[in-house]
């Protein structure tokens, strides 16, 4: 059976909507989340797969830029909302639209697609590789202290109705963008995601809440949570959830921190997706009793693979022949020399012997700088051809900072 597969028209998106919450389980989000992606949605990079008048598949690609190591900020089709009917599984229809959905960003120019995968493996044939992770906790704050530094009783906190001081909040969320790898430099209009609060999303917890920090009278953090109310026969046993928290230096992000730890009639401090080299993880008495917890976030392609590995810089001086493996984009498929250091790059094709064999879906993991070269080789998807270029290069594809993704799309 064969489908068309073709840029969405306007007046299809309520059914294609549909098809892709029916496909997420049937549920539907509330009128707030909806309108937000309808109002955020470039259906001249959406795609529909139809079957005659029925919808078999859904797939979009949203325009983003990226932080890459170095700081540059990177062109990056955030790709979402993929999705394909149980009625035409196994037919390749999610190929299909995979196919023409990198075949349509090489010809924007865009040398990166990125996603957040509900299932991480379906995405490795496709090129797509973990590039980064994030941490959770659950921590218990009636048995865990924090040890903040210096100037953190300076910081002034208070309360702040969430979409009042959105604009604040997101201006400090930008200062923040260029110093880490993998954060989303966002477009106007994508900073209310963070403050949607439907109800059907609170589990019966409050309403968003707000604390925003403060030093010489601007706004230098904020954190927005939840929290949700217990007791039993030994008191009060409440839950705070943090959904977002950003600071521009050391003691407004402890104050915040410490601010959530002692939230009255509370116990539990719920954090998820925050990056795996967050400072509170070195400020908490006792890490066992947050027990952290780790999964994958951005998985990260290399459209193209000159500009993608010329587009960021390096820690260390690097000359390295990579021999690329891509059968889905057999343009990248090669040979490439990459020389560069911290000041830039250049990656060119070349006939010169390779001295790392890998392919694209490696690249992809290691390229923001969070998994190692190394790593890769220890697993067997990393060939060295000669010796110590794989040390070379995995030193030099590494970034001061965990690269981190702020949230899905």
């Amino acid at each position: 059976m064969t489908t068309d597969v073709r840029v969405l028209r306007q007046h299809e998106w309520d059914g294609w909507y549909q098809n892709l919450v029916r496909a997420f389980g049937g549920v539907d989000e509330s009128p707030e989340e909806r309108e937000f992606w309808r109002s955020n949605v470039e259906y001249h990079r959406f795609l529909g797969s139809w079957d005659g008048e029925v919808c078999a598949g859904t797939a979009g690609a949203f325009t983003f830029r990226l932080t890459v190591p170095g700081g540059a900020s990177v062109p990056a089709a955030g790709i979402t909302m993929v999705s394909v009917a149980a009625t035409h599984r196994r037919r390749g229809v999610l190929t299909s639209m995979m196919r023409r959905q990198l075949d349509d960003i090489r010809t924007w120019g865009e040398p990166l697609a990125v996603l957040v995968a509900s299932e991480p493996a379906i995405y490795g044939r496709f090129g797509y590789g973990a590039a980064t992770f994030q941490i959770g906790a659950e921590i218990d704050t009636s048995r865990v202290q924090l040890s903040v530094p210096a100037g953190t009783d300076e910081v002034r906190l208070r309360y702040a109705d969430p979409v009042d001081v959105l604009d604040a909040c997101e201006a400090v969320y930008a200062r923040l963008v260029p110093g880490r790898p993998g954060m989303l430099a966002r477009k106007p209009g994508w900073e209310r995601l963070r403050v949607l609060d439907p109800e059907s999303e609170r589990d019966g917890a409050s309403p968003l809440q707000c604390v925003v920090a403060e030093r010489d009278g601007a706004i230098t953090g904020y954190a927005r949570f939840r929290t949700k109310l217990d007791s039993g026969v030994g008191g009060h046993n409440g839950t705070v959830t943090l959904t977002d928290l950003a600071a521009l230096d050391p003691a407004s992000d402890a104050a915040l921190w410490r601010f959530l730890f002692g939230i009255d009639l509370t116990t539990t401090l719920a954090v998820r997706g925050r990056p795996v080299d967050e400072a509170w993880q070195h400020l908490v008495s006792d890490i066992r009793r947050c027990r952290p917890r780790l999964r994958d976030s951005l998985h990260l392609r290399l459209v193209d693979v000159g500009a993608a590995l010329e587009a960021r810089t390096y820690q260390t001086p690097v000359d390295v022949v990579f021999d690329v493996e891509d059968a889905f984009c057999p343009w990248n498929t090669g040979s490439w020399r990459l020389t560069g250091d911290a000041k830039g790059a250049s990656c060119v094709r070349t006939a010169d012997a390779a001295d790392l064999a890998l392919s694209v879906r490696e690249l992809g993991s290691a390229y923001l700088g969070g998994v190692p070269l190394t790593a890769l080789a220890a697993a067997g998807r990393v060939r060295e051809l000669c010796q110590g270029a794989l040390v070379e290069a995995s030193l030099a594809f590494g970034s001061a900072v965990a690269p981190w993704l702020p949230h899905g799309f």
